[in-house]
């Protein structure tokens, strides 16, 4: 009797190949990575390295000029509306509208989203209890620290309940405090729920504790990826900033991170 061996499970995240130009120089120049499901996975570059090019052809922000990204399976190119169903986004800069409440924000995304009515108190609730957020329901957005600001984006990315979450310098202006309840929360998260969580951060001290996974892009080209630990011991260095600051030397920020 023939016996099949169990197939791998499907990589949230597959890109082949991705390449996209600005007036003729290749910002973003071939580059191939997957993220396993329920992984902390680092995108990790200087500026103008590439990576704010990657991340808006991996949300549907833009279009490649090359490659091919796969998500849960989805093709990007073809079928980006139903891509977008599978992961939710929190940018740098908060996208929240300051004069509504905490709970007039997350209702506005469930109607984005399309998500019936009759659910929408329980999935508010749901993530207002998982970022412990019950209590500023009604708390007016612009009154808010920074820190809840940013686990009211975590909580309202996650309404249409996404596989897969994009962070873009989620602790950047956070004082040390809220920078660790925010890991924490985010932490519980992937445990809990077995949510893939993708960021970027300069904060490498951060991301050597919490990340399984980082790649890291120089110039447009991914120069290692793969575990942190295994990364560290690579490099023969005693820190994952330290390995960062040696695989991305005379790299620095001469390119303009907008255009790559």
């Amino acid at each position: 009797m023939n016996q099949t061996s169990p197939q791998a499970p499907c990589p949230v995240i597959a890109v082949q190949d991705l390449a996209k130009k600005y007036a003729g120089k290749r910002v973003v120049d071939g580059l191939s990575f997957s993220v396993s499901a329920g992984e902390i996975f680092a995108f990790l570059g200087p500026n103008g390295a590439g990576k704010t090019t990657t991340i808006k052809m991996l949300t549907t922000l833009l279009p490649p000029d090359e490659g091919r990204i796969l998500m849960n399976g989805i093709d990007l190119a073809t079928d980006p509306m139903e891509a977008r169903r599978h992961f939710g986004v929190v940018f740098q800069d908060c996208t929240l509208d300051p004069a509504m409440t905490v709970q007039e924000n997350l209702w506005m995304h469930c109607a984005f989203y399309r998500i019936p009515r009759a659910r929408r108190p329980e999935r508010i609730a749901h993530v207002l209890a998982l970022f412990a957020l019950t209590d500023r329901r009604d708390s007016i957005v612009s009154t808010l620290s920074g820190g809840l600001k940013r686990r009211v984006e975590i909580a309202r990315a996650l309404l249409h309940q996404p596989a897969l979450i994009f962070l873009d310098e989620p602790t950047l202006g956070l004082d040390p405090q809220s920078r660790r309840v925010l890991w924490d929360h985010l932490q519980l998260l992937q445990a809990h729920h077995g949510t893939t969580i993708f960021l970027t951060s300069h904060y490498l001290d951060e991301v050597e504790r919490y990340a399984q996974s980082v790649a890291v892009i120089k110039k447009g080209r991914i120069v290692t990826q793969g575990a942190v630990a295994a990364i560290i011991s690579h490099t023969a260095h005693a820190s994952l900033e330290d390995s960062f600051l040696s695989l991305t030397a005379e790299d620095g920020a001469a390119d303009d991170e907008t255009a790559g």
